[in-house]
């Protein structure tokens, strides 16, 4: 089947590519839990501790928390700040960049609170459809 529109993507298609190197990006993005600590930290406007942002997501673990701070901070989205005290006290608060990657999470966000009755309904037209059996096809 041709799907052919006549239109290049604006980067020529390469972020389909496998090798290409902004699709690390996309597929980081994607992670449900790097869009809701960009979230969080965009929602604040402020750094948060290690211990706000596990109350804030909503069964989130600590190791996956650990795991998705370590990934957007190597990514250079968030920024982490150890204060000389004892214990420790680290906060996590968002880069430039990760300020630009959470303006397109909110959007994400937003859109799923508008659209989440219609998506949920779609599911369970769809569910219904599936347990009925097979018509013969005339």
């Amino acid at each position: 089947m041709d799907t052919d529109t006549g239109q290049a993507a604006p980067d020529g298609g390469a972020t389909y590519r496998r090798d290409c190197p902004s699709r690390t990006v996309v597929e980081s993005l994607a992670n449900k839990w790097v869009l809701y600590v960009l979230g969080a930290l965009r929602l604040h406007d402020r750094p948060l501790r290690f211990s706000e942002l596990r109350r804030l997501l909503d069964g989130i673990t600590q190791k996956m928390l650990t795991q998705t701070l370590r990934a957007l901070e190597r990514d250079g989205l968030v920024h982490r700040t150890v204060y000389p005290t004892v214990p420790p006290r680290v906060e996590y608060g968002l880069t430039e960049l990760g300020v630009e990657a959470g303006e397109l999470t909110s959007a994400i966000s937003a859109w799923s609170v508008e659209h989440a009755q219609r998506i949920l309904a779609a599911r369970r037209d769809f569910d219904a459809q599936a347990a009925l059996p097979p018509r013969p096809v005339r």
